[in-house]
């Protein structure tokens, strides 16, 4: 990157990098150009372009651009090539195109801006490139630099600290100049984060990445993860792995709680929640409010207490219906316990990331689960920012980071217990530090109003219409440009886009440090396995020894 604190690039700088096109005219839609390239410059969707122009400056500004469409424009026609009496020559200069019957492509250019220090962002110049243009391939040390949402290294204040950055892998388009993608941890954390992918496109692998870099020195991040399929544990080997070591001697920490350590305490359970699980009439409900209001004001209560205050409330027989769901639903689960087995202060701690193993769990239990600690979670960081409520036990001091994979299971398009504190904490939870990613294979069946609010979007492959629907209607950084891109995608390749980048921008997600343990099962192997093994198990069962042969004639029973 250029020493001179004024510009990002300069225009000598640029002028030494490859021409790729010449502008033609502007385009269809506002802030967009047409220029043409030969083929044989490969400018494809999403590569970025560069052109230097006067801004009312004392110097030229580089203006970068997004190339957004390429369609063939013109090659040469059959019959001038088969033609022995045309010179084939003269024929491709006149039309811009190679004797040798290269094509002419027309491509389409989104406008991203200029930086502007003052500003410590990218500026619209407020008009296109003249025709004529020369545009060159934007400098990789430039996009390096200038994608990221966050002021460049050379106009930062002497003394700020370096923002936390998350490498999530390479630019797509420049294989031969690996340029790196990073992402803001702060905005990827702060705005919320959402990773929209069909099955077997690399969601959880691209997920596993983020939390990597958010574990690594230089972040330190608190994380927890909600995860129903076990499909996190790999992330244990963090511990150990050099790449996460800090010259402090700081190593990060993972906690891996499996079914069997997972329960919700009874009195942090809501009304609502009780509702919900018990499921009971009109009357019995009456009955349920009743004997809440008794125990709410209880550090801890067992599901026999909460029968006991039905009964006192209602002793003339109301009760008894209720009784039997309190003991069916709360008194025979090992999931609802009288004590706290999830203290926040062992949960989230920086430099720890702790993965709650769910696949033991109901649906239900999964949405309770979600429920309560979100709950826990928003009072204690609110307590933490704006005083001691007296019903927070502990404040915690510092931000957290919360990941939902099958984001669908606690916050659908319909009833869940999770719903209503996911809505709330991606309303609120940045100026209480709280963050949400949430990750789905079916935005489509997301809360339309909690994918909204994720300000941050990595979206992979998605060829189900009603999904690429969802993304269109509800996430704000996906125009056209990003959507066209997602059927093409192949495993781990990834449209970032949202508040963490200055545009949209085509990543190949980095390979994991740690192992990734949601691969496919091995059907065929399995299969295999299973055979052999039978073939060498003993029968455990035969047939009775009958004097007439048959297996139900008569004789002594063995």
């Amino acid at each position: 990157m250029s020493d001179d604190k004024t510009t990002v690039v300069d225009a000598a700088e640029l002028a030494a990098e490859p021409v790729v096109g010449t502008v033609v005219e502007p385009g269809d839609e506002v802030g967009e150009f047409v220029f043409a390239a030969p083929d044989g410059q490969a400018v494809s969707t999403g590569e970025f372009v560069a052109y230097s122009q006067s801004t009312g400056g004392n110097s030229d500004e580089v203006v970068l651009a997004r190339v957004s469409d390429r369609e063939r424009e013109a090659g040469l026609p059959a019959s001038f090539m088969t033609d022995p009496d045309v010179d084939a020559g003269r024929v491709a200069t006149a039309l811009g195109a190679e004797a040798d019957g290269g094509e002419l492509y027309r491509i389409t250019a989104e406008v991203i801006g200029y930086y502007d220090p003052g500003f410590e962002s990218f500026r619209n110049p407020r008009q296109l490139p003249d025709t004529g243009t020369r545009l060159h391939r934007a400098p990789g040390e430039m996009l390096e630099v200038v994608i990221p949402n966050v002021t460049p290294p050379g106009f930062r204040e002497e003394g700020d600290p370096d923002p936390g950055m998350a490498w999530m892998g390479r630019l797509l388009n420049r294989a031969d100049e690996k340029v790196t993608v990073e992402l803001p941890v702060n905005e990827v954390a702060a705005t919320h984060l959402a990773i929209l992918a069909s099955t077997g496109s690399g969601k959880s692998y691209t997920a596993s990445v983020l939390l990597e870099e958010m574990l690594k020195p230089a972040t330190r991040a608190a994380v927890l993860v909600f995860d129903p399929h076990g499909e996190y544990d790999s992330l244990d080997q963090m511990c150990d792995h050099s790449a996460f070591e800090g010259t402090d001697g700081y190593r990060p920490s993972a906690e891996i709680r499996k079914p069997d350590q997972l329960s919700v305490k009874l009195a942090d359970l809501t009304y609502a929640d009780l509702r919900s699980i018990l499921n009971p009439t009109e009357r019995m409900a009456s009955v349920l409010s009743d004997a809440y209001d008794d125990l709410r004001g209880e550090d801890a209560f067992t599901a026999n207490d909460l029968e006991q205050a039905c009964h006192r409330n209602h002793p003339d027989g109301d009760a008894s219906g209720l009784k039997w769901r309190i003991n069916r639903n709360l008194q025979q689960s090992d999931f609802f316990d009288a004590y706290d087995r999830l203290d926040l202060d062992a949960l989230v701690n920086p430099g720890q990331v702790t993965v709650l193993r769910m696949d033991g769990l109901s649906r239900r239990d999964q949405q309770v689960m979600a429920a309560v600690l979100l709950r826990k979670l928003y009072k204690a960081r609110e307590a933490a920012v704006v005083g001691d409520p007296d019903d927070v036990r502990t404040p915690i001091e510092h931000p957290v980071f919360t990941l939902f994979e099958e984001a669908h299971r606690f916050a659908p398009d319909g009833d869940s217990q999770a719903l209503s504190i996911i809505r709330q904490v991606n309303s609120e939870g940045r100026k209480f530090g709280i963050g949400t990613g949430l990750i789905s294979q079916r935005p489509s069946k997301l809360d339309q109003t909690v994918l909204s609010q994720c300000g941050t979007q990595i979206t992979m492959q998605i060829k189900n219409p009603n999904d690429q629907q969802a993304i269109r209607d509800s996430v704000e950084g996906a125009g056209t440009a990003v959507l066209d891109e997602l059927p093409g995608l192949t495993k781990g390749q990834a449209v970032i886009s949202g508040d963490a980048v200055n545009t949209p921008v085509l990543t190949k997600i980095r390979e994991r440090h740690t192992e990734h343990d949601a691969e496919n099962l091995k059907a065929d192997q399995l299969w295999r396995e299973a055979y052999d093994d039978a073939q060498n198990t003993p029968s455990r069962s035969a047939p009775a020894d009958t004097d007439d042969g048959s297996v139900f004639g008569g004789g002594e029973e063995l």
